[in-house]
């Protein structure tokens, strides 16, 4: 199972590879478009590369929600720990 903690550090990893972003920037309360600067072409690689990392798709309509890290660690944590 995977805890809160691991997918945060996880997603940390691949923000940092997929967006060149440093490490520290990364928290559970960076705004994903004001602080990190992440657009929607960047948002959609991140839903593919949480898919790839976990087999699941996180729904378009679910992302469209999120606006923190913190909201990302919470809405993979909900799809991994979802019934099959």
């Amino acid at each position: 199972m995977q805890s809160r903690e691991d997918i945060f550090d996880t997603l940390r990893s691949s923000m940092v590879e997929l967006f060149e972003l440093e490490p520290e920037r990364v928290t559970l309360e960076a705004n994903l478009y004001q602080d990190l600067e992440i657009d929607s072409i960047d948002a959609v690689d991140l839903i593919d590369h949480i898919k790839r990392k976990t087999g699941k798709k996180i729904a378009a309509e679910e992302f469209k929600s999120v606006r923190t890290v913190g909201d990302v660690v919470d809405a993979v944590y909900r799809l991994v720990h979802s019934p099959a």
